[in-house]
């Protein structure tokens, strides 16, 4: 019997670089639709497939403070109310965000469980997953600390891998004592283990009860523990948001739970895991894992293919042409395309590594960048001028601002503008236009009941994003 109840707590901090140039930091991977069978992305059905789990509490989120306008709006468009949404002044691993989440659950209940997942796995098999979480959970109740080792298909070298005290039973879900954890083997490791089924690879999924995993930080990694607790102690509400206090967090290491707790702890326990289990950690398995035609092909997008087998052709934006190719991943997005062999895709992480350090932009964002009251994308720039499509949702409106380098030129393509300029308010139907002096206040709102879309046609000595000075916002960003 399960007498506490249980947090899904779900990370959202991953910064997608391995799915370039569909995922960026911008707009990661866990945010984004992978899955053919449907139009969620990876972090709703993450926090969807949580709802059948006994005993379960609203989820608390942990993100970075760059998109949480997103997650916000992906749960509201699921119907979900998240119990809070963690802001992490920046990443440091998953020890200090679940030992945040542990505090902040200790809050509602006086010793829940806490199921860790990462937003941006694929579970094929969501009865088995919810199976096999209620079972763990029994685990949790006495003070375990549990995770789930996925039994393994293929030998992996990208994985790491879990060894149990002992053989799983292919036909009982049971836990067994861990006995070490092992990081990502070579090959010829890798082969071992695939032929010795005490070995798992490492989920990266985790049970276990508040108190008990702060107890265990507390004793293994205490500057972790110390930095936390006074982050945590200062945090501030913002909106349906908790900010962490930055400058305590800033001293806390940069530790995963696996390091600071699991690999050194006497009360690891270990569940066979075999819900169809995916990190979708390159354009391979996004390739293995998506539906295929007779081919072996998943074409999505504006496509033509003749001869073309094992592929993964994605357009977003412009036709793809694909003629006599075999085992590639093509995937084009209105700044850039991607052209791999499929068994080299783990290198598309270190391509964009190579983008970052050269200061190109695409390997960072996309032309298309969300905002909590829409979205705008960058059709066009030189030096000194830029043309953005901006689009606010139906009652939604920008910060009131002034810029000091730019003036702007506002066009309503479609819907209904609402205008603050300086003093004066001005309302703009399609065809109509208005011009925003350097140096005005203004605000820009959508008072109907359709989308607003407005051509923009910024010309300044600087066009920065940064040159934006706020009076008044509904976001909580001035």
């Amino acid at each position: 019997m399960v007498e506490n109840p249980t947090f899904p707590v779900i990370l959202c901090g991953g910064r997608g670089s391995r799915l370039w140039p569909l995922s960026r930091e911008s707009y990661p991977k866990q945010y984004l639709n992978l899955n053919s069978k449907n139009n969620k992305s990876l972090l709703q059905e993450t926090t969807l497939r949580t709802k059948s789990i006994n005993n379960i509490e609203n989820p608390i989120f942990i993100c970075n403070e760059e998109h949480r306008f997103i997650v916000a709006e992906q749960l509201r468009s699921i119907n979900i109310e998240p119990y809070s949404i963690l802001l992490e002044p920046f990443g440091r691993n998953t020890a200090p965000a679940i030992l945040i989440s542990a505090f902040i659950a200790l809050e509602k209940e006086d010793d829940p469980n806490l199921l860790i997942l990462s937003s941006d796995h694929e579970i094929t098999n969501e009865n088995h997953f919810v199976e096999v979480i209620n079972e763990g959970l029994k685990y949790s109740e006495k003070n375990r600390l549990v995770t789930f080792g996925v039994i393994p298909t293929s030998a992996e070298t990208g994985y790491g891998y879990i060894e149990a005290n002992q053989k799983f039973d292919d036909e009982f879900i049971k836990g067994i004592d861990i006995k070490r954890f092992v990081e990502k083997p070579d090959q010829e490791t890798a082969n071992q283990y695939i032929r010795d089924n005490r070995f798992t690879w490492n989920s990266g999924i985790f049970l276990f009860k508040a108190k008990m995993i702060i107890s265990e930080i507390k004793r293994l990694s205490p500057l972790v523990y110390e930095s936390c607790r006074k982050a945590f102690s200062m945090n501030q509400k913002d909106l349906d948001f908790t900010r962490i206090d930055k400058d305590s967090f800033a001293k806390c290491p940069n530790i995963s739970i696996d390091v600071a707790v699991m690999e050194r702890t006497k009360i690891g326990t270990v569940l066979p895991f075999k819900a169809g289990w995916s990190d979708i950690g390159s354009w391979k398995t996004v390739w293995e894992t998506s539906q295929k035609d007779e081919n072996g092909n998943f074409l999505k997008g504006n496509i033509i293919s003749k001869d073309v087998k094992n592929c993964y052709l994605r357009s977003e934006d412009r036709l793809i042409v694909g003629i006599g190719i075999n085992n590639l991943s093509i995937v084009e997005t209105q700044d850039a395309v991607l052209i791999t062999d499929l068994r080299q895709s783990q290198e598309v992480k270190n391509i964009v590594e190579q983008l970052k350090a050269k200061g190109i932009s695409e390997g960072r964002e996309h032309l298309k960048i969300y905002r909590p009251w829409g979205h705008y994308l960058s059709v066009s720039k030189e030096k000194s001028w830029q043309v953005k499509l901006i689009y606010v949702k139906p009652g939604e409106k920008l910060s009131l601002q002034m810029h000091h380098h730019r003036s702007e030129h506002w066009v309503v393509v479609k819907g209904t503008a609402k205008i603050l300029l300086n003093s004066q308010e001005i309302t703009l139907s399609v065809n109509e236009s208005t011009y925003i002096p350097i140096g005005a206040k203004h605000r820009l709102s959508n008072p109907g009941k359709i989308p607003l879309q407005i051509i923009e046609i910024q010309s300044g000595s600087y066009l920065g994003e940064d040159d934006i000075v706020r009076f008044e916002d509904n976001y909580g960003r001035t």
